[in-house]
């Protein structure tokens, strides 16, 4: 697959900085999780690399700057799942799912396509809703249908905005441990926004802390996860509690005090 090279890059809505000469480097077949309080950037970045906007500076997909692909080599390289979904038409579940493979299949649908939308909803256990009207199910089924879309696609970049927000505990679980078995197997590279550090730490290989639009820290989350960081980037006391090798588990205490970072 692909590594992500990110240099120098900086955007802004306006007047307003939002990315401040930021570079961050996500390894072939890995998993980077943005982490950081609400309005940090984050969003922004993984839009960003997709060049939904277009910022300054440089992104490589491998040895491809970003800014130089068509459209469609862009939609056949990554596969994006936004925060939440439009008001869509009344498609079933899988015909939702089967325009992630409208940059593959042309207009026409071959058993290959019809083979692969099948895999993709079995491994994220949505088969049995396959004929349900997507505008019809909840907020939480909506957003791993929309991941199913993205994995469709067979991208060698996957990028999520928050995927598991919507979902429910044990949903949270069952769509990262889809993506983590969907990287060591198929060796895709992922960048993904998540507010649940406990869940980043045990799923992603490697961090990036951002705060007013700049990496704050990056690195192995067992080396990323500390009192301080957390303290200096959310404003937040926390103990840290080593889990035996299965990532750090955070646990809030109380906020910092005011005037504090």
């Amino acid at each position: 697959m692909v590594k992500i090279s990110i240099r120098d890059m900086s955007f802004s809505y306006r007047s307003t900085s939002v990315l401040q000469n930021l570079s961050l480097e996500v390894g072939e077949g890995s998993i980077l999780g943005l982490v950081g309080p609400n309005g940090s950037g984050k969003t922004t970045l993984i839009k960003c690399i997709d060049q939904i906007l277009r910022p300054r500076g440089s992104i490589l997909i491998g040895d491809h700057e970003v800014s130089r692909m068509e459209a469609g080599e862009i939609a056949r390289v990554i596969g994006y799942v936004p925060q939440s979904s439009p008001p869509m038409p009344s498609f079933t579940v899988f015909d939702m799912v089967l325009m992630g493979r409208r940059s593959r299949m042309g207009w026409r649908v071959g058993d290959e396509d019809i083979d692969r939308v099948a895999a993709v909803m079995e491994q994220l256990k949505i088969d049995g809703l396959a004929m349900r009207n997507f505008n019809e199910l909840s907020g939480g089924q909506k957003q791993k249908i929309l991941i199913a879309r993205a994995l469709a696609q067979d991208p060698n970049v996957l990028l999520l905005d928050e995927p598991t927000s919507s979902l429910d505990l044990r949903h949270q679980l069952e769509a990262m441990e889809c993506i983590r078995s969907l990287v060591d197997t198929t060796g895709i590279t992922v960048v993904i926004s998540i507010h649940d550090l406990n869940l980043a730490a045990r799923y992603c290989d490697t961090l990036a802390m951002l705060k007013g639009g700049i990496v704050s820290a990056a690195g192995p989350p067992g080396h990323l996860i500390t009192p301080e960081n957390i303290r200096a980037v959310y404003g937040v006391e926390a103990r840290i509690i080593d889990n035996d090798g299965t990532g750090p588990i955070v646990v809030p205490i109380r906020a910092a005090d005011a005037g504090e970072p």
